[in-house]
């Protein structure tokens, strides 16, 4: 439901909105079978969570006021070479915290988006 990930990044006017449109075209491009939807819409977030799967959800972009966070909820099985997991780094989830200014690794970034549909399709790492 592109639509829905698109009135979500519409609605962020600043650095986020930026952030989460650049992340969206690296998540879409790691692999042309990559779904997008929309979840967990709330009274209080009621343009919801922007969710990326294939094969089951491989991250979801969730923005606050001072960050982009991307949360992976297979990452502690996922190969992090490149140690982008910042965040959450308890249980089977992991997570990226992107704040205003910092660079994302777009190269790093993409393969952990394979290495993720790679896990999700139950293929080796």
């Amino acid at each position: 439901m592109a639509d829905g990930v698109d009135a979500k990044i519409a609605s962020l006017a600043d650095w986020r909105g930026t952030l989460l449109s650049h992340i969206r075209t690296l998540i879409m491009a790691a692999d042309p079978q990559i779904s997008e939807d929309i979840k967990w819409r709330k009274p209080t977030n009621p343009l919801g969570v922007p969710t990326w799967s294939r094969g089951g959800i491989l991250c979801t972009g969730e923005s606050y006021r001072d960050k982009v966070k991307l949360t992976f909820p297979h990452g502690s099985a996922l190969p992090d070479p490149q140690k982008l997991f910042n965040a959450s780094l308890e249980g089977k989830r992991r997570a990226i915290d992107v704040f205003e200014g910092d660079r994302v690794d777009d190269a790093a970034l993409a393969a952990l988006i394979r290495a993720a549909v790679a896990h999700n399709l139950g293929a080796a790492g």
